[in-house]
C-alpha cells in the first residue's frame, strides 16, 4: 500500500508569486553585471550596494541613483542598465516570453496565465500574440523617439555618442525610467529652453504610462465613445492630472526666480507640462526639484503617489485606481451601491480593492518615512526631503531633492524595498506571498451593525 507522504505532488506558483520573484531574480542578476568591474568607467567594481541600487532602480523604472550615470557607469555598465530598464518596461514574463518564441520554446498554459497577470488581462488566450504586439508595439515607438531626439542630440554631441543617447533617453523615456547618462547631474535641466526635446520626452512619458492595453484599444477602435471602459478612465484621468498639473505648477512655479520666473512665458508653459507629466510616471526633471515651492513639492507628491495606469510601464497605485476611489466617494455620497462611470457599471468589489491599494501604499510610506527619519537621524536631512524620496521611490519615479547618494545604507535598503513593492505592486505582493483565503464558501459570521464616520 502505498503512502499518501510518499505520492507525488505538483505544486505551482501563484502567477503573482512568479512575477515577483521573476523581477528579484533580474534585480540580482543585474546587481551581479554592474559590480563588474567592466561595468565601471574607472574600471573598479562601484561595490554590492550601489550596483544592487541601480539594478533596482533600472529594474523597476524607478531613475533615483547613488551615482552619477554618466561619469560612473562605462559604455558596458549602461549598456545593462538600459537592457534592466526594457526589462522592467516591459514586464518579466513579457520579455521572458519573447525569448521562449526566439528560441521556438513553447509557452505553456501556465506561463500563460502569469503573461496575463502581467499585463493585467482577464483571460489567457491569445496571450502569445498580444505579446508579439506589446514588442512590437515598444519598438515601434522607442525608434520614433529615438529618430526625433537624434536631430538635436546629434549636432551637439557627434554622431556616435548621439545617437546613443538618443536610443538610451528613448528606451528611458518610454518605459518611464527617467535615468539619464548626460553626466551633468541635473537630468535634462539643459534642455528646459528647448521645446522640442521635452514635448518629445513628455510624449514618450506619456504613451509609456497609458498602458498596452489602452494604446491597443485605441488603435483598434478610433473613437473614445467605441473604447472600452478602462481605456476611458485612463484617458479621463491621465487627461485631468496632466491639465490640472500644468496648471498648478505654472501658478506655483511661474514667479519663482529659482526655478522658472526668468523663462520667456512659453518656456513655463512647456516646462510646467513637462513636470506635470514627468511627476507622475518618470524621472527626468527640467527644473532643480530641490528649488521648488512648498505648494508644487506637495502636488509632486500627490503626482507621484498615483502614478501611472495599471499594465504599462510606470508605478504609483495606478490613475484607475485613483479613479475608483474617487467613484467609490461619489457613491457613498449619493447613497448608491454601485460604481458607475460612462454608462457602465463598475464590477462588483473594484472600490473595495481600490481602497485596499490607497492603504497599503499609504502604510507602506509611512513605514517607509520613519524608518528613514530614524537612520537619518541627527543629519541635515529634512522629513520633506524624506518624504519626497520615499514617495519617488514607491511611485517608481525617480525624480529627487538631491539626498540619494548622501543617505546612509540603511535608508538606501528601505528605497530597494519601496522602489520593488512599487514596482511590483502592493496587492500583487499580497496575494503573492499571502496564504489562501480561509473563509471563501465556507460559513459567514451574523452581520451586526457600527457607526462609522
Amino acid at each position: 500500500m502505498q503512502s499518501h507522504l510518499s505520492a507525488p505532488r505538483n505544486h505551482h506558483m501563484h502567477p503573482t508569486r512568479v512575477l515577483a520573484l521573476g523581477f528579484l531574480s533580474v534585480i540580482l542578476t543585474g546587481t551581479l553585471l554592474l559590480m563588474l568591474p567592466a561595468s565601471a568607467s574607472s574600471g573598479k567594481s562601484v561595490g554590492f550596494l550601489t550596483a544592487l541600487f541601480t539594478a533596482t532602480s533600472c529594474t523597476c523604472v524607478t531613475g533615483l541613483t547613488v551615482v552619477e550615470i554618466g561619469l560612473v557607469y562605462s559604455g558596458f555598465g549602461q549598456f545593462v542598465m538600459v537592457c534592466l530598464i526594457q526589462i522592467g518596461g516591459l514586464g518579466f514574463m513579457t520579455a521572458a516570453a519573447l525569448i521562449f518564441m526566439a528560441i521556438g520554446k513553447r509557452i505553456t498554459l501556465r506561463e500563460r496565465m502569469t503573461i496575463a497577470e502581467g499585463l493585467n488581462e482577464s483571460g489567457i488566450g491569445g496571450q502569445v500574440r498580444l505579446v508579439r504586439s506589446v514588442v512590437l508595439m515598444t519598438a515601434l515607438i522607442e525608434f520614433t523617439g529615438a529618430t526625433l531626439l537624434s536631430f538635436k542630440f546629434v549636432p551637439i554631441y557627434g554622431l556616435g555618442k548621439g545617437l546613443w543617447y538618443s536610443v538610451y533617453h528613448a528606451i528611458s523615456a518610454f518605459c518611464n525610467a527617467g535615468f539619464d547618462i548626460l553626466g551633468n547631474g541635473n537630468s535634462i535641466v539643459n534642455f528646459n529652453d528647448s521645446p522640442y526635446v521635452l514635448l518629445v520626452i513628455a510624449s514618450l512619458i506619456i504613451l509609456g504610462g497609458l498602458g498596452f492595453a489602452v494604446i491597443n484599444d485605441v488603435i483598434k477602435r478610433r473613437r473614445f465613445a467605441a473604447l472600452h471602459l478602462h481605456s476611458k478612465m485612463v484617458l479621463v484621468m491621465t487627461a485631468i492630472l496632466i491639465f490640472a498639473g500644468t496648471v498648478l505648477f505654472f501658478l506655483n512655479e511661474a514667479g519663482n526666480p529659482l526655478t522658472m520666473g526668468e523663462m520667456p512665458l512659453g518656456d513655463k508653459i512647456v516646462n510646467s507640462f513637462f513636470q506635470s507629466v514627468t511627476l507622475r510616471t518618470c524621472g527626468f526633471a527640467s527644473v532643480n526639484q530641490g528649488l521648488l515651492t512648498n505648494g508644487s513639492l506637495l502636488l509632486c507628491m500627490l503626482l507621484m503617489f498615483i502614478g501611472a495606469s495599471p499594465a504599462s510601464t510606470g508605478g504609483g497605485i495606478k490613475t484607475t485606481t485613483a479613479f475608483a476611489m474617487v467613484l467609490q466617494v461619489i457613491s457613498v455620497v449619493k447613497g448608491r451601491n454601485d460604481l458607475e462611470f460612462a454608462g457602465r457599471k463598475l464590477p462588483v468589489g473594484t472600490g473595495r480593492r481600490a481602497v485596499a491599494i490607497i492603504f497599503i501604499a499609504a502604510g507602506l510610506l509611512i513605514l517607509m518615512v520613519i524608518g528613514i527619519c530614524f537612520a537619518e537621524m541627527g543629519r541635515n536631512i529634512t522629513t520633506t526631503e524624506i518624504v519626497y524620496e520615499s514617495v519617488s521611490a514607491f511611485g517608481t519615479v525617480g525624480n529627487s531633492m538631491g539626498i540619494t547618494a548622501s543617505l546612509t545604507p540603511v535608508s538606501k535598503l528601505i528605497l530597494i524595498f519601496g522602489m520593488f513593492c512599487g514596482r511590483v505592486g502592493p496587492i500583487t505582493l499580497a496575494v503573492a506571498f499571502a496564504g489562501k483565503s480561509g473563509n471563501e464558501g465556507g460559513a459567514h459570521y451574523p452581520e451586526e451593525k457600527v457607526m462609522v464616520g
